[in-house]
């Protein structure tokens, strides 16, 4: 799919689970940018370390060079008032100032390009991420391939760790499920709970015969 920015800025949201490809799309929309002489100015949260402070890195190791910041108004302060282009990736990290920043810069006349999940570990909407998917020009919703089956994938499994909302992992801790496979930890939970109640009541008694009511004609 192509896309032409609008001369009076605009705004793109590239969504879908872990291992869908949207850091990787990410870069090389700004990579595009950087090529037709742009200027562009790449952001990431600080809560995200895994793959170094001044680089946006995919897990292909697609690689573009960014800046940690801490919150999203800190983007509106570093912005330079020549740039082109800003991506920002795994916005749904940020704090919910992020659509009114994303909106800000767009109304500017920027080119906003951002990535990040579009649901939780639990398959619920994750953090900001559709509040900018509802007033972007351009929405693209990425699917991976689910571990099990092999089918299209939009949902991130988590294989270990506690209940916050936020933990950092790779393939380590998640991978990419279909609908069918995808099993949200509370469910499982209830599930694991429905399992132990049946073991500790035991095996059920075999019905014992019953009493002869009467003669045979």
């Amino acid at each position: 799919m192509a896309f032409f920015p609008h001369r009076m800025g605009s705004l793109e949201v590239i969504c879908g689970s872990m291992f869908s490809g949207k850091s990787e799309e990410l870069i090389r929309r700004l990579r595009l940018a950087r090529i037709a002489h742009q200027r562009v100015q790449v952001f990431k949260p600080a809560l995200d370390t895994r793959y170094g402070d001044e680089e946006l890195v995919s897990h292909s190791d697609f690689r573009i060079s960014a800046r940690n910041v801490r919150s999203a108004s800190e983007i509106l302060h570093v912005v330079h008032d020549l740039t082109d282009v800003v991506g920002i990736d795994e916005v749904q990290f940020f704090d919910d100032d992020i659509v009114r920043v994303a909106t800000k810069l767009a109304n500017q006349g920027k080119r906003i390009v951002a990535a990040g999940l579009d649901q939780d570990y639990r398959g619920q909407p994750f953090g900001p991420t559709p509040r900018l998917m509802a007033v972007a020009e351009y929405v693209t919703k990425l699917l991976a391939v689910c571990a099990v089956c092999g089918d299209p994938a939009n949902r991130s499994q988590r294989l270990s760790g506690g209940a916050a909302l936020v933990e950092l992992g790779a393939s380590d801790g998640y991978e990419a499920r279909c609908r069918r496979h995808f099993e949200p930890e509370d469910d499982r939970q209830l599930e694991l709970l429905a399992e132990r109640e049946r073991a500790l009541k035991g095996p059920r008694k075999a019905r014992e015969p019953l009493a002869p009511s009467g003669d045979l004609p």
